[in-house]
C-alpha cells in the first residue's frame, strides 16, 4: 500500500468491518474544532462556525426588535425595542418641541409645520423686506381713512367716533359754547348758556 494512500475499507473473512468510501462530509460542514474521516479515509478537521463565539458581543435587549431572538455572551436573548415603523408629527408654534419616541424607525417619518399654520405664512401677512421660514413678506400697510369732525358740547356730555368707512378721527373742532346775556328786573344780567 503506498504512502499517500489512506484505507477507507476492511473487509475480513468476507464482511465488510469498516466502509467510509460513501461518506459524503465535508470540512465546512462539520463544527469547528471536530474531527472526521473523508471518503478517501484521511482525517480532516471542520471548519463550520456555525456554533460561533459570542462571548464578546454587548447587544441588549433593549436595543433589539421585540419578539425577535439573539444570542449574545452565550445566551439566547429576547428584543423589547418597540417597532415605530413611519411616526409623523407636527409643530404648531415656535416654542414647540417634538419628541422623537424611543424605539426602531423605518425612515419614512416626518416633522413639519402644521398646516394651519403653514397657511398664515404667506407674503401678504408678513412685513415688507422680512424673511419669515423662507416666505419674503410684502405688506406694506393696509390703507386707512381719516375724518375730521366739528362738534358743539351739550350739557348730557357725549364720545365722538369716528363714523362706518372711517378708520380714525385725524381732527376734532369743537364749537365754543354759545350763551345769551340778558338784564334782568332784580337790575344784573342772566346768562342763559346755550346746549341740552
Amino acid at each position: 500500500m503506498a504512502n499517500n494512500q489512506y484505507v477507507n475499507k476492511v473487509i475480513y473473512g468476507g464482511t465488510t468491518l469498516i466502509d467510509i468510501t460513501d461518506t459524503t462530509a465535508v470540512v465546512d460542514k462539520v463544527l469547528d474544532g471536530y474531527y472526521f474521516y473523508g471518503a478517501s479515509g484521511e482525517k480532516l478537521e471542520g471548519t463550520c462556525t456555525y456554533n460561533a463565539d459570542t462571548s464578546d458581543a454587548t447587544a441588549t435587549g433593549s436595543e433589539i426588535l421585540a419578539t425577535k431572538t439573539a444570542y449574545v455572551n452565550g445566551n439566547k436573548i429576547t428584543g423589547s425595542m418597540t417597532n415605530r415603523g413611519s411616526v409623523s408629527g407636527t409643530i404648531s408654534s415656535k416654542d414647540d418641541v417634538y419628541t422623537i419616541p424611543a424605539g426602531y424607525h423605518d425612515g419614512g417619518g416626518s416633522c413639519q409645520l402644521a398646516t394651519a399654520q403653514k397657511n398664515l405664512l404667506v407674503a401678504g401677512n408678513i412685513k415688507a423686506g422680512v424673511v419669515l421660514l423662507g416666505v419674503t413678506g410684502d405688506y406694506t400697510g393696509a390703507a386707512i381713512s381719516a375724518q375730521s369732525k366739528t362738534v358743539t358740547p351739550t350739557s348730557a356730555g357725549f364720545t365722538v367716533q369716528p363714523d362706518d368707512g372711517y378708520d380714525y378721527l385725524s381732527s376734532v373742532v369743537i364749537n365754543p359754547i354759545s350763551f345769551v346775556e340778558t338784564d334782568n328786573a332784580a337790575g344784573g344780567k342772566t346768562v342763559t348758556i346755550a346746549g341740552s
